[in-house]
């Protein structure tokens, strides 16, 4: 069995999850925490559940995705993961953090770079690393096929879909990798993203105006 538990974070309300098996080895999705106060919250919550914290998985390197990496890279010592094709993102978050004023954004390096059609075992989980770009080049989904649950960034949210208009975004892309990658999989498969609440395959599939099956 796999639990997790989403924390909505930093002033762009983005979603970190920290994901653990019940033999409390887990890893942390997308850390967004930024003030003392964000970060404290997530230690005190893995420290509480008992979890074992091996590894951070990035579904890409905007910002608001990545302002606490170093944090749990240093606090932690586990590694940090992302796909190449992020490399430019991360390189420009500093810049980016003095843009929308993060003033104390601690860059971080990647310790390992996803390869394509991976599959990650860590603890009991199995994770499928999904290629999706579109809303950023190296954008990634994680797929637990066993568990049907689907951590997708900001790729596919309830209702809607990721921006495009940033930097190295590409619209064509994104409805690609939504159509090809994220519509296949079964109806049933719970969708947690990058913002906002979750939703279903099925649901985005029948209801989604951006992105039809």
């Amino acid at each position: 069995m796999i639990f997790h538990q989403a924390f909505t974070l930093n002033p762009f309300q983005e979603n970190t999850y920290v994901i653990w098996d019940e033999k409390g080895i887990g890893i942390i999705v997308d850390p967004g925490c930024y003030t003392y106060e964000e970060r404290q919250t997530l230690k005190a919550f893995i420290e509480e559940k008992n979890i074992t914290l091996t590894h951070i998985l990035n579904t890409h390197a905007h910002i608001d995705h990545v302002l606490g990496v170093e944090y749990f890279r240093q606090e932690f010592k586990i590694p940090f993961y992302l796909h190449p094709k992020d490399e430019p993102l991360l390189k420009d978050a500093a810049n980016r953090a003095q843009v929308y004023g993060f003033p104390h954004y601690q860059p971080s390096e990647v310790d390992v770079w996803y390869e394509e059609n991976q599959v990650l075992h860590i603890g009991e989980m199995e994770i499928k690393i999904l290629f999706v770009p579109g809303h950023a080049p190296g954008h990634v989904a994680l797929y637990f096929e066993k568990e049907g649950l689907l951590f997708d960034g900001d790729v596919l949210f309830r209702h809607s879909v990721g921006r495009t208009d940033f930097p190295l975004c590409n619209h064509i892309d994104l409805v690609q990798s939504i159509q090809t990658q994220l519509y296949t999989l079964p109806d049933s498969t719970i969708v947690y993203p990058g913002h906002g609440g979750s939703t279903t395959i099925g649901e985005e599939k029948v209801s989604n105006p951006y992105v039809k099956a």
